[in-house]
């Protein structure tokens, strides 16, 4: 054991007066593994924030919430110009479907809109992500209130004009102020603001962030512009009683639904029922997706790299030809010689290796104050790539090592003369 231990250490000394000595041509060689290790590393880290991005922003929503409303999420085998056709969700039937879905622990109805301009005084903010909803969102999806609270089930009925803001809009407008019972103008109305959410920092796949979310009573939408305009797309959210299967309460709500619509046996669903599980797994597939094109371009760039140290340790085994024959006279056996090369290769690799890793995490560092992202360089990560460096080196010195160790001693010392 502690022969090994010397032997490690002699090639780290190795390793490093290679780095010393000859830095240009060691760095050049070793810039293949550093651009690999960078790019598969960069790719894991930058898929893997995200992924946890995304399951933090959907863990406040169950799995098994189904949204009903008029166009499917996703491809659907109905041709496009009887999608057309098919009729919004009402608001009449979202309080049908209350009362006769008993499987159901809470329905809200919501209607996604344009973003709109909103103004508290002469400061206006542009591009708010409005979201007219009611009451019961908060019993569907958890809403974190910094301050104040969510409207009540009376202002939500009566289309109040009150409204629950997002962090940065509350900054923006109100600065140092309390925004609490100030009044705010949207749609041309005045809204007073009874409720500031936490910040959340940016959303995920593109979607808006809750500090750019102003949450409002779908009525006081609906009283003003009704219930059939190109800018308004309701729909009706739902969600589970635990323990029931998500599939049973769709069709429950399916069947339901067609009996109040009319819609006659054979005849197609003119509507559409997605479960956020389903949507989940088309996010799971896509993220694996971006894991292997990252496997995929960052192989050729390790490709690239085992040469490099190949060709490093190619020359160091000719440079040091007299030494390993002066070794050999003096008793050293083919293994030491070997694993003494080997492990040479993989310190250089692993050198690249960490180069390439400590460039990641320079970058995430500056991305992560650049925007309200969390890019995080994790333990797996790091590991998967210490692994990597180590694999390339073992694979990349193995021949140099081999045609060491098989040197003639007394050849060997007579070269180096």
């Amino acid at each position: 054991m502690l022969l090994y231990l010397r032997l490690l250490k002699e090639s780290f000394a190795f390793a490093m007066n290679a780095l010393r000595n000859n830095m240009l041509r060691t760095f050049l060689s070793l810039l293949g593994v550093t651009v690999g290790i960078f790019s598969i590393i960069a790719v894991l880290a930058a898929v893997d924030s995200l992924d946890r991005k995304i399951k933090e922003d959907m863990s406040t929503v169950d799995k098994n919430t189904m949204y009903l409303k008029r166009f499917s999420f996703g491809p659907s085998d109905v041709p496009r110009w009887k999608r057309e056709q098919f009729p919004d969700v009402t608001y009449d039937e979202y309080q049908y479907l209350k009362g006769a879905v008993p499987s159901a622990q809470a329905m809200a109805f919501q209607i996604f809109t344009k973003t709109e301009t909103i103004r508290y005084n002469d400061q206006p903010v542009s591009n708010i992500n409005m979201v007219p909803v009611s009451y019961e969102f908060t019993d569907i999806q958890s809403v974190k209130i910094g301050e104040g609270r969510f409207y009540t089930e009376s202002e939500s009925n009566a289309g109040s004009g009150v409204v629950v803001i997002g962090y940065e809009i509350a900054q923006k407008l109100f600065g140092s102020e309390n925004p609490l019972d100030k009044q705010i103008r949207a749609y041309g109305r005045k809204m007073t603001v009874i409720g500031v959410l936490q910040k959340q920092g940016s959303g995920s796949l593109g979607m808006p962030s809750n500090d750019t979310t102003i949450f409002f009573p779908v009525n006081f939408l609906r009283k003003m512009y009704g219930d059939h305009n190109d800018f308004m797309t309701p729909v009706i959210i739902i969600k589970p009683l635990p323990g029931e299967e998500a599939e049973a309460v769709k069709a429950d709500v399916g069947q339901k639904l067609r009996n109040y619509r009319g819609v006659k046996s054979g005849e197609i669903d003119n509507f559409s029922i997605d479960i956020l599980a389903g949507f989940t797994e088309m996010i799971d597939q896509m993220i694996g997706m971006m894991n292997k094109v990252g496997w995929g371009i960052s192989f050729f760039s390790l490709l690239v790299g085992g040469f490099g140290i190949a060709n490093i340790m190619f020359v160091s085994v000719k440079e040091r030809t007299n030494l390993i024959g002066i070794q050999k006279a003096l008793g050293a056996k083919n293994k030491f010689i070997l694993f003494q090369f080997l492990f040479e290769a993989v310190i250089l690799s692993v050198i690249g290796g960490i180069f390439g890793m400590l460039l990641v995490w320079g970058i995430t560092v500056l991305l992560t104050k650049a925007f309200e992202f969390e890019f995080v360089l994790g333990l797996g990560n790091i590991i998967i790539g210490t692994s990597l460096a180590t694999a390339i080196g073992l694979v990349s010195g193995i021949l140099p090592a081999i045609s060491a160790s098989r040197l003639d001693p007394v050849e060997a010392i007579r070269s180096g003369m």
